[in-house]
């Protein structure tokens, strides 16, 4: 599955525990990164800053279902079901 340009669910749902230029401690579930454009779009996509669990995470219709929205609930449910 591609990417759904003007999506960024995945820069938004899930939390990031490594730093992300202009965010050192990362990001918390639900906080939207310093880095999505107001298009939805990553302004650091394929850049070496870009952190490894970003450029590692591909879309899929599991974790991406078929909208923006979708994406937001499945990504958060998936966030929320494998907090320690």
């Amino acid at each position: 599955m591609q990417c759904r340009a003007g999506c960024g669910a995945c820069c938004i749902a899930p939390s990031i525990s490594s730093p992300i230029p202009g965010m050192p401690y990362g990001k918390a579930a639900g906080e939207r990164c310093v880095h999505l454009s107001a298009e939805h779009l990553c302004a650091i996509f394929g850049r070496p800053e870009r952190p490894a669990v970003c450029s590692a995470f591909t879309a899929d219709p599991e974790v991406c279902g078929s909208s923006r929205d979708e994406a937001i609930r499945l990504l958060g449910w998936l966030e929320q079901a494998t907090v320690a």
